[in-house]
């Protein structure tokens, strides 16, 4: 067993000094690594003047591969492999290289182009992607699935150790088209065959109850911000509206102008949050001016578990001017910046660029924003249709 092991070694590093120069270098950063070093390094610190590296170990570990494996290699598919497990490596959770399939699922998610799925909102919890709720009228909350459930295969596959958005992609497809959701629900595994259905998905709505307002914001498109802005103008003064409900809960973010866009209804040019990034310095963001329409209008913010990101943004200025009572359970804590990269071949990276902070300097990241009020939601209420969150909000007296 010895001999054969040194033979192979013998032969290795024989392998090695004939391929020593082909493609990791030639390949990925030939193919790559100009526009590379143009638009992602700088975000690390470094002009593509400076951003030379050895990537000996790289062409090694490709060369031993291509002489050595008894099967087809696609050596496409290993420069993708390469990208990704570049940027992985960088251990951070939300830099992220997307290839382009994926990077044009993300996009459009964030417009709201959800196409067609199944109808279920999920989140980061307790270390699994679970069920937060289903969609009424959608084929989860049909078929019975239920809040609290771990996702955990699709189609046989297991992804329970998969983030959030590579589970969402794998759950959507085609209208019509059939997936098999299996979940894991008090130890026990239950499979659903679903069909999927276009989803209406949209960033925000408003409900009335009596001379309140309910905003929900599912997430920070582009637009939604001035969407609420127009929705403020044009129907408070009919509903005379004397009391906001701000509903963050379970919007994992967007953009930050966005987020911006609302806060200018309560808050009249004030600084929302100060950016300090590594490569860009400290930045200050500062509300619109002329637009706080709700400054005087009693506002109660309602918050989760969920609420990462831009809506902390927003959670987080208004706590801290006092504009507006946060209630609910402790915030994700996602106080990083991300910029989005376009690369070539369609490809995308997220990838960190700063860190923020609210108002009164406060950093949210990994701990998140604690309510003023404290009231939860079970899982058990939400299966069951009561929400105790909405219901202590609607009752509190400003």
């Amino acid at each position: 067993m010895s001999k054969q092991w040194e033979e192979r070694q013998v032969s290795l590093g024989g392998a090695i000094i004939g391929g020593v120069v082909t493609l990791a270098l030639g390949l990925f950063i030939g193919l790559n690594w100009d526009h590379l070093s143009a638009s992602i390094l700088p975000f690390f610190g470094f002009s593509s003047a400076s951003t030379s590296a050895d990537w000996s170990a790289l062409d090694e570990v490709y060369a031993a591969l291509v002489t050595n494996y008894d099967g087809e290699i696609d050596r496409d598919l290993l420069v993708e492999g390469a990208k990704q497990g570049l940027v992985a490596a960088v251990g951070d959770l939300y830099t992220v290289y997307m290839p382009a399939d994926e990077a044009a699922a993300y996009q459009a998610a964030l417009h709201g182009e959800v196409g067609a799925g199944v109808g279920i909102e999920m989140a980061l919890r307790d270390g699994y992607v679970r069920v937060l709720r289903t969609l009424p009228d959608n084929p989860a909350r049909e078929a019975g699935v239920l809040a609290g459930d771990i996702i955990y295969k699709i189609d046989g596959e297991e992804v329970y150790a998969e983030d959030t958005e590579t589970i969402a992609n794998k759950l959507k497809g085609e209208p019509g088209t059939e997936v098999t959701l299996t979940v894991a629900r008090d130890g026990e595994e239950k499979s659903f065959t679903l069909t999927r259905e276009t989803i209406n998905n949209v960033s925000a709505y408003v409900e009335y109850r009596d001379h309140t307002a309910i905003i929900t914001v599912t997430r920070f498109d582009n637009d939604t911000g001035t969407k609420i802005q127009q929705i403020v103008r044009d129907e408070f003064p009919d509903h005379d509206v004397q009391k906001v409900i701000l509903d963050l809960r379970n919007n994992g973010g967007g953009y930050v102008s966005a987020a911006q866009d609302l806060l200018s209804l309560w808050l009249d040019g004030e600084e929302i949050l100060v950016q300090s990034g590594r490569t860009s310095g400290d930045t200050t963001t500062y509300a619109n001016r002329n637009q706080a329409l709700l400054a005087d209008t009693p506002t109660i913010v309602l918050v989760n578990g969920a609420t990462a990101s831009a809506s902390e943004i927003v959670a987080g200025a208004l706590q801290d001017y006092d504009a507006a009572t946060i209630l609910g359970e402790t915030t994700y804590g996602k106080g990083v910046v991300q910029t989005l990269l376009n690369l070539s071949g369609g490809t995308l990276l997220k990838v960190t660029t700063a860190r923020w902070y609210t108002p009164l300097g406060t950093s949210i990241n990994g701990q998140g924003i604690t309510p003023d009020i404290t009231v939860e939601l079970t899982y058990d209420d939400t299966n069951h249709g009561r929400d105790p969150q909405l219901d202590a909000a609607l009752d509190l007296e400003l």
